[in-house]
């Protein structure tokens, strides 16, 4: 018996459906700009500009070198873009409850101790050592990037300076501190610091390293009497 038409030719709408499909299984996947920057910026972290090839990003985000570049420009771009992104997203870890605590001292013992933290676990994607501090180890390509590189870091210095100049306007810390120096060393410690994570120290080393320093600054930041003006909550 002969199959009557209707059962051999698709309809319209049946055909304007497969067309559709086709279309959609050909169709290249949405290129997620943010997510892949993200897997740049932990593999920077890891191994650094220079160590890492067009070849190790494209494979880590997934991506290859012509969409690279489509998107980013250049390495150096996306590198640039990458030490946005980290400040953007890992930064507010170390710097959360610095910003949240009530005097000085508090804020440097929670930025250290927030160092020790999150530094020395390497979890949910973060690299051991601060992607900052680490980065001033050696060169990071052009001046361009190392000058984007030291502005961050003068942006850190910046933060501990201003903290501790409220001190001395509120009476926490006496006039004969060189608030200065006192903020450059805390920001050295706290390079060191990530240093030593990227070399495997535990917490529990860079916690004493941490206490060590705050040991130091209650040296340092005495009144008269000889009496360290400490905060009244202690980070145990």
């Amino acid at each position: 018996m002969q199959k009557s038409i209707d059962t051999e030719i698709p309809s319209m709408n049946e055909a304007a459906e497969d067309e559709k499909a086709t279309k959609s299984r050909g169709r290249p996947r949405e290129f997620d700009r943010e997510a892949a920057l993200a897997q740049a910026t932990r593999l920077f972290w890891a191994k650094g500009y220079e160590a890492t090839s067009i070849m190790d990003l494209t494979k880590a985000m997934g991506i290859g070198s012509p969409s690279l570049y489509a998107a980013f420009g250049s390495k150096e771009a996306l590198y640039a873009d990458a030490v946005r992104h980290y400040g953007e997203n890992y930064e507010p870890l170390f710097w959360h409850n610095f910003q949240a605590a009530s005097t000085a001292r508090e804020a440097v013992e929670s930025f250290l101790l927030d160092t020790a933290a999150v530094l020395s676990r390497g979890r949910d994607g973060i690299s051991t050592g601060c992607m900052m501090a680490l980065s001033s180890v050696g060169s990071e390509g052009s001046e361009q990037l190392n000058e984007l590189l030291r502005s961050a870091r003068a942006a850190a210095l910046e933060r501990l300076e201003a903290r501790i100049h409220r001190a001395f306007a509120e009476g926490e810390i006496p006039a004969s501190v060189d608030r200065h120096a006192l903020a450059r060393y805390m920001q050295t410690v706290q390079g060191g610091m990530s240093i030593l994570a990227r070399d495997f120290a535990t917490y529990a080393e860079l916690k004493d390293v941490a206490e060590t320093a705050m040991m130091a600054w209650d040296s340092l930041v005495a009144d008269e009497n000889g009496r360290a003006k400490t905060s009244k909550k202690r980070r145990k």
